[in-house]
């Protein structure tokens, strides 16, 4: 039985971390696209997969996980013999993995998930923007990004040498926002830049932000 993945169509936001863990680790899925427009993330059907009534969301025969971090983590250890290594096996690299990843999700990611609340979400649902929300995100990033910017000069990636989740992770909402027109990632400085267009431009990802999420059965 395939692995069912609970998503939106398009390479976005945590639907697309995972997506792209699918891709990179070359599991074989089915897509079940909800549709977030219609409500269909709140229907009592999904509502009893998920409590949040969100996405994204897998059932692996029969085992339910929401969250697209612990699904991303779920998926790359399941699956850690095929595809591309994303999480290290040693105890040293795999502390260096974590403490990356956690770098991300408490100093990146806010950050980013405030501007990406303002530019992306609302519109969806019609709802009025905040500008003085983007301005300050916008503000406040240079700090975080110019310390990735002295950890890369030592390294290739945020947790070592090695492409990890911790790097992927970053792909959650800002590709998204570059393409409508807040580039969170321009004139960083030659560390982060290197490291932002090998993330973004690995073939999983150009190939997904192309033409989409799909089933792989």
């Amino acid at each position: 039985m395939a692995l069912k993945f609970y998503s939106v169509p398009y390479a976005a936001a945590g639907c697309g971390l995972v997506a792209m863990v699918l891709v990179e680790k070359q599991i074989p899925f089915e897509l079940v696209v909800v549709d977030l427009k219609k409500g269909e993330h709140k229907t009592p059907e999904h509502l009893a997969k998920h409590p949040f009534g969100q996405v994204p969301m897998i059932d692996d025969d029969g085992f339910i996980l929401y969250e697209s971090r612990a699904i991303c983590r779920y998926l790359a250890e399941k699956y850690a013999d095929q595809g591309t290594p994303l999480i290290p096996t040693s105890l040293p690299a795999k502390a260096l993995f974590e403490q990356a990843a956690s770098i991300e999700l408490t100093n990146f990611f806010p950050l980013v998930l405030k501007i990406a609340t303002e530019v992306i979400v609302k519109p969806v649902f019609n709802l009025p923007v905040d500008e003085a929300a983007i301005a300050q995100g916008m503000a406040d990033l240079p700090a975080t990004l110019d310390v990735y910017e002295v950890i890369l000069g030592t390294q290739k990636y945020l947790g070592g040498n090695e492409f990890t989740l911790a790097d992927l992770f970053h792909l959650h909402s800002v590709p998204v926002l570059i393409e409508k027109g807040h580039d969170i990632m321009a004139d960083r400085g030659p560390n982060v830049t290197r490291w932002w267009k090998d993330i973004s431009s690995r073939p999983s990802w150009v190939k997904l932000k192309a033409e989409g999420i799909k089933s792989v059965m």
